[in-house]
């Protein structure tokens, strides 16, 4: 088996685990920027099984500059999505927030 053979390469920005919906940003994030092991990985996903997560590190380490600027452009894409929502958010949150308000304003 190739180590590609692990993955799903949907597009140049989306590479998921074979028979999964979960990227392989959502491991390597947990992996390199929570400092969590492959044992602690699974047991927050446990759809998948330790070979994936173990390939999916291993897919990292020999491609590191391509999958190191696939997560740069991730978390950008995560950042601006989350600006974005707090600039705009949806009717649903403004009608929360604006009954929160209220909530506070009448305990006064």
């Amino acid at each position: 088996m190739q180590l590609e053979d692990y993955f799903n390469f949907l597009s140049n920005n989306d590479i998921r685990l074979k028979d999964s919906r979960i990227g392989i940003e959502t491991i390597l994030h947990e992996y390199i920027y929570r400092a969590r092991t492959p044992e602690e990985i699974i047991q927050l996903y446990p759809t998948i099984t330790l070979e994936q997560v173990y390939a999916t590190i291993l897919y990292y380490l020999h491609n590191k500059d391509a999958i190191s600027k696939y997560m740069a452009d991730w978390l950008d894409y995560c950042l601006r999505s989350a600006r974005e929502q707090d600039e705009n958010p949806p009717k649903h949150i403004v009608k929360l927030r604006q009954l929160k308000t209220e909530k506070i304003a009448n305990k006064l």
